[in-house]
């Protein structure tokens, strides 16, 4: 029930601005939202969930360095099991042409609720996006993450998971 509702409200959030287009028009867009969903630690058939999340790049913060494009990310992500990822760190941007491809890295919490236990609080999240403009203001995109705890802890089983983004800049 509450992973429907915060599904709900994401959604509403994400589509609903009160900019007007001409605003839009005048304004530079600064701030990249990214809406996913899709299955966390699919490779675990006893800990598989579904997944949704959120996430915000400001893009006045990137910066041009010898890795590419960087720009820092903060967001989270909540399981059908109630488990929760609160994030932040890094991306680095690539394009080719209408294609893009983003790495990051992003320590953050980790919180099992009643889905799988990574054997710590803190754990680290690996991720590639493949994203496709659809506009000069909207993507549409696949990623891969791996969320591991490095071994800080007792255990560390990991956590693989895929999701489908839309990426809309304001």
């Amino acid at each position: 029930m509450i992973f429907r509702r915060i599904c709900l409200s994401v959604c509403i959030l994400f589509f609903v601005s009160s900019i007007s287009a001409e605003e839009m028009k005048n304004n530079i867009q600064n701030n990249q939202y990214n809406v996913y969903t899709g299955m966390f630690d699919f490779s675990d058939d006893g800990k598989s969930s579904t997944l949704v999340g959120f996430q915000h790049q400001n893009e006045n913060l990137n910066r041009d360095t010898f890795l590419g494009n960087l720009s820092p990310i903060t967001g989270v992500l909540i399981t059908a099991d109630s488990a929760g990822y609160v994030y932040t760190g890094v991306q680095a941007q690539y394009k080719i042409g209408a294609l893009n491809i983003t790495p990051s890295f992003t320590p953050g919490l980790y919180h099992e609720g009643d889905g799988k236990d990574l054997g710590h609080m803190l754990e680290f999240k690996s991720e590639v996006q493949l994203s496709l403009n659809l506009s000069d203001s909207s993507k549409f995109g696949f990623s891969y993450n791996h969320l591991s705890n490095a071994s800080l802890g007792d255990k560390n089983p990991g956590a693989n998971s895929y999701m489908f983004n839309f990426l809309k800049n304001f």
